[in-house]
């Protein structure tokens, strides 16, 4: 079994907003692959189904922590030792400032670069779990940084963002199947990130 978990804050109030691009991406994949609806379980919006993969059907639960964002890890952390999961099994989809919108990047370790939800994650799940970061951007100023991932995403950026959304999720057997490397690789080869000025996005 496998949890994919998403960022984001609950509410109609934030559902456009750059910050819930994890919670978007859950949604894309539960409409592609038939997953069950959305039921209230673990601090958070669940829902059940399988995945289909090279190696056969994938048991996998998608996870919307409603706990807000900053303390998202209390709800990923339940899911997890609810089913005895290792750090493993679950995936983390989150927004990701320090990359150019529509790039992605697959992480294992490291530190959280100031992000809490990541920070909460980990304190929850182990430092060790996976994380798919997902390019929107950075404003060009850190003071900027909050009104602008709790802002809505421009008109400007639907294309891209329709692209990566529709690219998570088709990649998906992938992920659960091929390991990281071959999930980042067909993401980027489906949904290749727009140009963009890189002064204003470091780790473009």
């Amino acid at each position: 079994m496998h949890i994919l978990i998403g960022q984001g804050n609950p509410g109609p109030k934030y559902a456009g907003n750059r910050h819930n691009l994890g919670f978007m991406v859950l949604d894309r994949i539960a409409r592609d692959h038939n997953f069950g609806p959305w039921k209230k379980r673990f601090q958070g919006e669940a829902a059940e189904g399988m995945v289909q993969t090279s190696s056969g059907p994938v048991k996998t639960l998608l996870l919307k922590p409603q706990t807000f964002y900053n303390e998202s890890g209390r709800s990923a952390g339940e899911a997890a030792r609810f089913y005895k999961l290792t750090p493993e099994d679950v995936t983390v989809f989150h927004d990701e400032i320090d990359l150019a919108p529509g790039r992605l990047r697959v992480k294992r370790g490291g530190g959280h670069s100031g992000n809490n939800g990541i920070r909460s994650m980990m304190a929850h799940l182990g430092p060790e779990v996976r994380r798919i970061r997902l390019g929107v951007g950075h404003p060009g100023d850190k003071t900027l940084v909050m009104p602008y991932v709790l802002a809505d995403f421009a008109k400007a950026e639907g294309d891209w963002l329709e692209a990566l959304l529709d690219a998570c999720s088709r990649a998906l057997p992938l992920l659960l199947a091929e390991g990281d490397e071959r999930y980042q690789t067909e993401v980027l080869r489906l949904a290749p990130a727009p140009k963009s000025d890189p002064k204003q996005n470091r780790d473009a």
